[in-house]
């Protein structure tokens, strides 16, 4: 284990989680910027619709290791219900995301990264998501003002999701590290902790106790690889502390 020159970290349940999730909630929101709706279609149209394109094609899609943004996603939706915006693209994504939960913070992960910049550590994000970068970035920038994340990546941006070692590698080439010089942080022990190993990246299965019904976990298994495991973002920080910096 090297003391790293980067962090790079996933985004969902390991620096933000997004407590109260209501799909409805964020297509209600959007509605309100509707400028034709020549159907009257109403919130239970657009829940209906929605399960067809994004529940049905889009997970499809999802399953088999890629990803089509929501602004596309959108754009299927709402014009196959005849639905107009006032709105670009990325401002629907945003007002429906930020409707559906506001987001807050995983515990100690402001702290965390405060320390990671005291200290030099370099940091990136990236995130299996629909979200555009650009809006996560805003998300992230929003409830972690500290941060100094040098760039975000969405796999709805690069089309492949992880534990697809190029988003790894990518990271890689714009940080202009090499694969030891760097490690990797998520709460998924296949896509973060398997995948980042796969690249040579030093994985860290961050394993926390807030809101952990948020997903299938039925659907994992311990990482077979090695990484280090901590549950308190405190674990990482004390360790880094403990490891000779190597200039």
């Amino acid at each position: 284990m090297h003391y790293p020159k980067m962090i790079l970290f996933d985004y969902g349940h390991t620096l933000l989680y997004e407590p109260g999730w209501d799909t409805a909630r964020g297509n209600a929101e959007l509605l309100k910027y509707a400028t034709k709706n020549p159907d009257h279609c109403t919130l239970d149209d657009v829940s209906r619709a929605a399960e067809l394109i994004y529940g049905e094609h889009i997970e499809s899609i999802r399953k088999i290791g890629y990803d089509i943004g929501s602004q596309i996603g959108n754009k299927v939706l709402y014009e196959y219900l005849g639905i107009e915006f006032s709105l670009t693209p990325q401002e629907m994504e945003k007002i429906f995301w930020d409707g559906a939960s506001a987001g807050a913070i995983m515990p100690e992960a402001d702290i965390m990264l405060d320390f990671l910049n005291q200290n030099g550590i370099r940091s990136a994000v990236i995130s299996n998501t629909l979200m555009s970068g650009v809006t996560l970035s805003e998300r992230l920038n929003r409830l972690l003002p500290g941060n100094e994340f040098e760039f975000v990546m969405t796999s709805s941006d690069y089309l492949v999701r992880k534990p697809n070692r190029i988003l790894f590698d990518i990271a890689l080439r714009k940080a202009g590290l090499r694969a030891g010089e760097v490690w990797y942080c998520g709460d998924n022990p296949q896509a973060d902790i398997e995948g980042a190993a796969q690249a040579g990246i030093y994985p860290v299965w961050y394993e926390n106790e807030t809101e952990r019904d948020y997903k299938d976990r039925s659907k994992e298994s311990v990482p077979k690889c090695e990484h280090l495991h901590i549950r308190q973002w405190h674990e990482m920080m004390d360790l880094l502390g403990s490891i000779p910096k190597v200039c």
